[in-house]
């Protein structure tokens, strides 16, 4: 397998501040699940609405 180039590799956009992340080595494995770009966001994820709650 060939190395790619860096704007060749995949590309997210962070859930909780909208910029964009590039691949990681160290997220081959668990790619498919990434959401946030770092630890503070995911600590400052937005809130999920509770499931019971009707406004």
């Amino acid at each position: 397998m060939r190395a790619r180039r860096k704007n060749e590799l995949p590309v997210k956009v962070c859930a909780c501040c909208q910029r964009p992340m590039v691949w990681r080595r160290r997220w081959a494995r668990v790619w498919d699940t990434i959401q946030y770009c770092s630890e503070r966001c995911r600590r400052n994820r937005p809130a999920a609405p509770s499931p019971g709650h009707m406004p």
